[in-house]
């Protein structure tokens, strides 16, 4: 990649965010736009865990990372507190590791 892709991609990244600012300063979101905006951000991160999970170069990648995430969404899912989430799916994918 050369230096001129990436100061423009940093220009354009730039240009943008400032476009934000103007833009919230005039208009306001209406209250069914707010909602779906706030669910947005859980729902792509969401994606993004399952994908580097379960990505395996092309092929479906089950292992213990899996195995981990699943039981840190079940952790989670009983409401344990984010700490011993991280906790409990780092343990298990480690322990099945060394196997």
């Amino acid at each position: 990649m050369s230096w001129v892709m990436i100061f423009s991609l940093a220009g354009g990244c730039y240009f943008f965010k400032l476009g934000g600012l103007v833009a919230a300063n005039t208009t306001r979101p209406t209250l069914r736009l707010n909602r779906v905006l706030s669910g947005l951000t859980p729902a792509v991160l969401a994606g993004l865990i399952v994908v580097q999970t379960l990505d395996g170069g092309g092929t479906l990648n089950v292992g213990a990372g899996t195995v981990g995430l699943l039981v840190g969404g079940l952790a989670a899912r009983r409401g344990a507190p984010f700490a011993w989430v991280l906790v409990v799916a780092a343990g298990v994918t480690a322990a099945l590791r060394l196997l």
